[in-house]
């Protein structure tokens, strides 16, 4: 079955997990259902480590209800559960032979990195920066700008429209820094007071591109991988990992993001923020109910732009 073309493009990150539209046409995909009529967009859900397309339950749901017949919105299914532990870049090409792109991951934070390699494989090498040789780049810092013949920040800089979700705090997981590409010292106090309309979410901001000099891997970062490789101490990693994420932060930067900061503070349950805001399930995780339907009037609103200018 093809979907024509697909005019217009999103890009939205939640902590660990992301979805996604784009512009091309699609093959036949397990899963994906028939249409009388062919949907214009494309959004896409991926979970994160250790998770499922049930992840996404809810969202879908939701979402088709709010977006209508306009959107196909698919759960991706290739990389579930222990898949995950296999590495980024595995993850990214089952992905992409599941559909017609390739969607990164966000990194992780808050495991200790000698242990991580145990407990999620080369996944785990990955998102704590310590996979291949000493003096070659990470995959994730490689993924910040463009890397030999791998387009990745062009890639990302097609889509007409950046918003990344982050949660403020409670989430033990992924840290607001991280989440909302953001360094410490440009993180201030959040609001605590949500916005009409969506519950939980305390402020929207749109970042614009940051002009700058393109992520280098310099020799003190080799040699610093090179500790965090062979004597993983809180010292040693915390020196390359400070180094590689300026490098990485700049990478991203470059690029520019719409940031919604969502705060659980008042929930009922707000140390269980990480599923909160994608609502993993709706019997639990409810309280992210206000962030989906964010969601869902950003992409409405993006599509409305998308027509007037097409109709122009």
């Amino acid at each position: 079955m093809s979907l024509g073309r697909i005019p217009s493009c999103f890009n939205l990150s939640f902590g660990i997990q992301a979805m996604s539209t784009t512009q091309g046409s699609i093959a036949a995909t397990k899963g994906i259902p028939k249409f009388e009529h062919e949907p214009e967009h494309l959004l896409v859900l991926v979970h994160g480590i250790m998770s499922s397309p049930s992840d996404w339950t809810y969202a879908k749901t939701e979402l088709t209800r709010q977006l209508g017949n306009k959107f196909l919105i698919y759960a991706s299914s290739s990389n579930t559960y222990t898949k995950t532990f296999g590495g980024i870049d595995g993850a990214g090409r089952r992905l992409a032979e599941e559909l017609p792109f390739l969607l990164g991951v966000p990194i992780l934070e808050k495991l200790a990195p000698p242990l991580a390699p145990i407990f999620v494989g080369r996944t785990g090498r990955q998102l704590f920066l310590t996979d291949g040789r000493p003096s070659k780049p990470p995959l994730l810092l490689r993924m910040a700008a463009d890397y030999e013949d791998k387009k990745f920040i062009s890639a990302l800089a097609t889509f007409q429209c950046r918003i990344v979700y982050a949660n403020v705090s409670y989430d033990h997981m992924v840290g607001w820094r991280t989440s909302s590409i953001r360094r410490e010292s440009e993180l201030v106090q959040p609001p605590r007071q949500s916005l009409d309309g969506y519950k939980h979410i305390v402020n929207v901001q749109y970042c614009p591109p940051v002009l700058s000099e393109r992520p280098h891997f310099p020799p003190e970062a080799a040699r610093a991988k090179e500790a965090a490789q062979t004597t993983p101490t809180t010292k040693t990693t915390a020196k390359y990992h400070d180094i590689m994420e300026e490098e990485m932060i700049r990478g991203l930067q470059s690029l520019g993001w719409k940031k919604v900061d969502v705060s659980f503070h008042s929930a009922f349950w707000p140390f269980l923020a990480h599923n909160n805001i994608h609502v993993k399930s709706e019997w639990l995780y409810n309280a992210g109910a206000g962030v989906i339907a964010h969601v869902a009037n950003c992409l409405k609103e993006q599509e409305s732009r998308v027509s007037l200018a097409a109709n122009l």
